[in-house]
């Protein structure tokens, strides 16, 4: 049976550029590749006849035999040039930037035609930090200082890592690449050397003082300013103070994190505040002024004759001004009337007089009593 054409193959025109011819190809091996297809002997077929077909319009020597003199040009068996493995232009190659796209473009250490670079930079890791402050703290904001770990190089070694006299040495396992690359059936992978551990270097006789690392762990004092404002879980980065990175790399942020500590008269939500005013049952009944307290000082409000335990008074704008508000909230004070205890006997006696006296006034004084044995008449019928 005839072969067909590499051209027709590939579906590409025979003046098409080495990159349209890669992109057709790599195209085809996705669609048609065994394990995609794993019960499919005619994808099989055609993922080998797309692989033969790049493999020789991907080297310039047998695309010109086989431009010049056709299969046979090319055909070992029919006493042409070329044939079998993929040559500068292989499969490889094919795949080499969706590899990098996957893996960022790393070094490709261990030969075989792969790109070649120096030890890989690594970003240092992010630090969170977690300050407790109060509710009153939170509100009009403050500057404060806070301790973090941080590293510092080592004076013996002088960052090195290796004991004085000495001199780290290249990696043997990845050549100094800091990257080895795996071959997992279809797919050649790299990751960070594990001798290495993708610093390209080894240490043959590790300092003392910091076991090698380069450098010691030490604290340092850094100044954090808390806006006015900032709520619970919410977090303020000090770019450049995480920890150090490697190979060169830049340090990473250290995240403060805000807990607010529980207030011992105030519940907050978002920029609102709430609070419970515990009154005695005749100021209740009698109304008059009430005093509350706020974050910024002292309030009051009238309260009506007749309030009813439950009843919430809202004071605008004696909340928080958050962060990214244009205003402040608001305080809603939640009325509790609380039942007096541990009477004297004067006391219990005026309470008798007191409720004969309301109970010969009919259902006008107690409104909310009516309504409710209205609705539970039925229960007992």
């Amino acid at each position: 049976m005839a072969k067909r054409d590499f051209y027709e193959i590939l579906g590409v025109a025979k003046n098409a550029s080495d990159e349209d011819i890669k992109k057709s190809y790599r195209k085809l091996a996705m669609k048609h590749h065994p394990d995609r297809n794993p019960d499919s002997k005619g994808s099989e077929d055609k993922f080998k006849e797309a692989k033969e077909a790049y493999e020789m319009l991907s080297d310039p020597q047998k695309r010109e035999a086989y431009d010049r003199y056709g299969h046979a040009g090319v055909d070992p068996n029919m006493g042409g040039g070329g044939g079998g493995g993929a040559g500068a232009g292989g499969f490889s190659d094919a795949f080499g930037d969706i590899f990098g796209d996957i893996f960022g473009n790393a070094a490709r250490g261990g030969g075989g035609g792969g790109r070649s670079a120096g030890p890989q930079v690594y970003r240092g890791a992010d630090l969170r930090y977690n300050l407790d402050i109060t509710l009153e703290q939170a509100a009009h904001g403050f500057d404060t200082t806070i301790r973090v770990p941080s590293w510092d190089s080592c004076e013996i070694c002088h960052g090195s890592g290796a004991k004085p006299g000495t001199q780290p040495t290249t990696c043997p396992t990845c050549g100094g690449h800091g990257q080895v690359r795996m071959q997992q059936g279809f797919f050649s992978i790299q990751q960070t050397c594990p001798k290495c551990h993708g610093t390209g270097k080894v240490i043959p006789e590790p300092c003392t003082t910091c076991a090698g690392a380069g450098r010691i762990k030490r604290n340092k004092t850094l100044e954090v300013k808390i806006p006015a404002g900032i709520d619970d879980g919410m977090r303020i980065r000090s770019s450049g103070n995480g920890e150090p990175g490697m190979n060169g790399g830049p340090p990473g942020d250290l995240y403060v994190e805000i807990h607010i500590k529980q207030h011992p008269v105030f519940q907050r939500e978002g920029d609102d505040l709430h609070c419970e005013i515990p009154i005695s049952f005749t100021k209740a009944a009698l109304g008059g002024e009430i005093e509350v307290p706020t974050l910024s000082g002292k309030a009051s409000f009238t309260l009506p004759e007749g309030t009813q335990s439950g009843k919430t008074f809202r004071l605008r704008s004696k909340g928080v001004k958050g962060v990214r508000s244009g205003y402040a909230g608001d305080l809603f004070c939640h009325v509790v009337i609380e039942t007096p205890v541990k009477l004297t006997e004067r006391q219990r006696e005026l309470l008798r007089e007191f409720e004969e006296l309301t109970a010969e006034g009919g259902a006008k004084h107690s409104p909310q009593s009516k309504s409710w044995k209205e609705k539970v008449k039925g229960f007992f019928e």
